[in-house]
C-alpha cells in the first residue's frame, strides 16, 4: 500500500475538513441533545465518550469509510491469524495469541500450533510462581525468597512495571518487585542497597541474552551477590531468564529449567502477556495475571467484532488520523486520573512512538503525511498544576485522552469524587474556554476598574473547543487494566493501518544502538578519533580527560 492520500474517503475528507472552520462543539451539544449517547461506544468493561471532538455524524462516517479502504477489515484478519504482516522482518505478529490460549484451540505457523507453547509457558510460569509465593524456593543460606528483582530494558522493563503499579492492590503474595533498566549505574545500585543477597532473586528478560543495558546491569547483579556471600555454586538458586539463548543463560549459571522462551513473533512493546510479564505474576499472582490476559482477550474480541462505529479502537485510531493529518496536531496527551496509574503514558509512548514513528509506507516509498504523534502525559490532577497551562492556552492543538475508575480502591472522605470532578471539568473546560466577555465581566463583579479589566481581561480569554475522549470503567482490576492496554496496542495497529506503515519494526533503534558499541570501544582505548565529526570528537575528549 502507497499514500493514504490517493483514497477517495481522503480526500472526502479533506474537503469536509474545510468546511467545518468554524465548528464549535459547544454548538453541536446544543444542537443535537442526544449527542452525548449518540458519541458513546463500550466494550470489554470500557465506556468511550468521545462526544468532545471537532466531529460530527458525517466525520465519522468519512473516517469509517477511510478505515475500509484503507483494508483495515484484512489487516485485522491477517494480524489475528499469524500472517507475516512485519514485511522487513518477514515476520508474524501474535502478542495477541499470548493472551487468547485459553479460548482458542490452534493457531498454526508454519506448521506450529503456537498456542501449544503459549500454554506450556503458562504452565512454567505458574509453576515457577508457586513456588517463590509458597516459600518453597529457598536461596543459598536457606531462607525463602522475599524480593525478585526484573531486569530488562524497553518492553522488558516498561510494560511489567506499568502493569505492576497498576495492580498494586492485588499485590499480596509476599513478595516485593523491583525494576531496573537504566545502565547508569545508580539504578542498580540504589536498588542493591535495600536488599539482602540471601533473600533476592533476580529475573533476567533479554531475548538475546546480551542486551547491553540488560547484561550490565545482570552482571553487576551477579557481582553483588558473589561478593556479599553468595557462592558461585548457587547462583541458579538467585537468577532466573525470560531469553531465547538458553545456551547463554546456562554459562551465566542459570538452570535450564528456570530459562522462559521468548519467540520473534512477539515484539518487546508487546511482551508483557507472555513470561516477560512474570514480575507482574509474582507481585499479584497467577490467577490475577490470568486475568490480565482475559481482559486483554476481551478487548481483542471487541476489536474483531463490533461495527467500526461502535469499536472502541476503531474510533480512538480513526480520531487520532483526524487530528494528526486534517488538523496537524503534532501530539496527544494521555492523563490517567488514578495513582496507580501515573506511569500508563511512558507505557503508551513507547508502544505507539517506536511503533508508529515510520518515514517510509509499506512499499518502500516515503511517506507523504504526518505518523506517529508524540505521546506523552501524567497522573491528574498532579498535571493541573503543571502542563495543563499548555492544553488549555497554548497555540497547540492537543488532543487529549482522560482515563479515569468510577470507584477507588482506597476510599478517604470525598477524595474520589473531587478527583472525578477535576476529570470531567478538565474536558469541560477543554471544550468550553472562556470569551472575552466572560473574562470582562468576571473582572467587574471582582471590583476592577475599567483600566485594568482591559489590561488584564485578554489573557484570561481561553479559546476552548479543544478536543478530548473520556475512558471510564467501574474498577481498575486486573481485567479492566489488561483491557484498557490491549485497546491502546490495537489503536496504535488501526493507525498504523490507515498511514499504511509497518507497526511492527523498529530500525530507528537500532542504529543508536551500533554507534554506542563504536563510541564506548572509543572510550574504553586509544583508537584515533579523527574520523568523527568534531562535536563527538570532543566530546569523547571530555570524558577521557575526567576519568580517574
Amino acid at each position: 500500500m502507497g499514500s493514504p492520500v490517493r483514497l477517495p474517503a481522503w480526500q472526502a475528507l479533506t474537503s469536509h475538513h474545510n468546511t467545518l472552520t468554524e465548528l464549535n462543539m459547544s454548538n453541536l451539544f446544543q444542537e443535537n441533545p442526544n449527542r452525548a449517547k449518540e458519541f458513546c461506544a463500550t466494550g470489554a468493561g470500557w465506556t468511550l465518550d468521545f462526544s468532545k471532538n471537532r466531529a460530527t455524524q458525517e466525520t465519522l462516517s468519512l473516517l469509517t469509510k477511510l478505515a475500509e479502504e484503507a483494508g483495515l477489515k484484512e489487516a485485522t484478519e491477517a494480524l489475528f491469524s499469524g500472517a507475516e504482516i512485519n514485511n522487513t522482518e518477514n515476520r508474524s505478529v501474535l502478542h495477541t495469541a499470548l493472551r487468547a490460549s485459553h479460548k482458542q484451540t490452534s493457531l498454526m505457523v508454519n506448521g506450529t500450533n503456537v498456542l501449544d507453547e503459549v500454554r506450556a509457558t503458562l504452565a512454567q510460569m505458574k509453576d515457577f510462581v508457586a513456588q517463590l509465593t509458597s516459600e518453597q524456593w529457598h536461596g543459598f543460606s536457606d531462607k525463602a525468597i522475599t524480593d525478585v528483582v526484573s531486569i530488562g530494558i524497553g518492553g522488558s522493563y516498561l510494560g511489567p512495571k506499568v502493569v505492576t503499579e497498576a495492580l498494586t492492590p492485588y499485590a499480596d503474595t509476599g513478595l516485593k518487585v523491583h525494576f531496573v533498566a537504566n545502565i547508569d549505574g545508580s539504578d542498580i545500585t540504589g536498588k542493591l542497597a535495600q536488599l539482602n543477597p540471601e533473600t533476592t532473586l533476580f529475573l533476567i528478560s533479554s531475548k538475546s541474552f546480551g542486551t547491553l543495558e540488560t547484561l550490565y546491569n545482570a552482571n553487576a547483579a551477579r557481582a553483588w551477590f558473589l561478593e556479599n556471600g553468595g557462592p558461585e555454586s548457587e547462583v541458579h538458586r538467585h537468577f532466573a531468564a525470560v531469553s531465547s539463548n538458553v545456551k547463554k543463560a546456562v554459562a551465566f549459571g542459570i538452570a535450564e529449567e528456570n530459562i522462559f522462551p521468548m519467540w520473534d513473533w512477539v515484539g518487546g512493546r508487546y511482551s508483557l502477556w507472555s513470561a516477560i510479564g512474570l514480575p507482574i505474576a509474582l507481585a499479584v499472582g497467577m490467577d490475577n495475571f490470568e486475568q490480565l490476559l482475559e481482559g486483554a482477550n476481551d478487548m481483542d474480541e471487541h476489536f474483531q467484532s463490533a461495527p467500526y462505529e461502535q469499536n472502541l479502537p476503531v474510533i480512538m485510531g480513526l480520531l487520532g488520523v483526524w487530528y494528526s493529518n486534517f488538523y496537524d496536531a503534532q501530539s496527544h496527551a494521555l492523563i490517567p486520573y488514578d495513582h496507580y496509574l501515573r506511569a500508563l503514558p511512558a507505557h503508551i509512548q513507547q508502544l505507539d512512538m517506536e511503533s508508529n514513528g515510520k518515514a517510509n509506507f509499506l512499499n518502500g516509498d516515503k511517506v507523504d503525511i504526518n505518523t506517529g504523534p508524540i505521546i506523552w502525559g501524567g497522573a491528574g490532577t498532579n498535571g493541573q498544576h503543571a502542563y495543563h497551562q499548555l492544553l488549555h492556552q497554548g497555540t497547540r492543538l492537543i488532543p487529549v485522552d482522560f482515563i479515569a475508575p468510577l470507584t477507588s480502591h482506597n476510599p478517604v472522605a470525598d477524595h474520589h469524587a473531587q478527583l472525578f470532578a477535576n476529570c470531567l471539568s478538565q474536558s469541560q473546560a477543554l471544550m468550553l474556554g472562556k470569551s472575552l466577555n466572560q473574562a470582562e465581566q468576571e473582572l467587574k463583579e471582582s471590583g476592577c476598574n475599567d483600566a485594568d479589566i482591559a489590561k488584564i481581561a485578554p489573557h484570561k480569554v481561553i479559546q476552548g473547543n479543544r478536543p478530548s475522549n473520556t475512558l471510564l470503567t467501574e474498577k481498575m482490576t486486573p481485567k479492566t487494566v489488561g483491557a484498557l492496554i490491549a485497546l491502546y496496542e490495537q489503536k496504535t495497529f488501526v493507525q498504523g493501518t490507515i498511514w499504511g506503515i509497518n507497526s511492527f519494526d523498529q530500525w530507528g533503534v537500532e542504529l543508536g544502538k551500533v554507534l554506542g558499541t563504536d563510541i564506548y570501544n572509543r572510550l574504553a582505548s586509544d583508537q584515533a578519533n579523527d574520523s568523527l565529526d568534531s562535536s563527538t570528537q570532543a566530546l569523547i575528549a571530555a570524558f577521557k580527560a575526567n576519568q580517574k
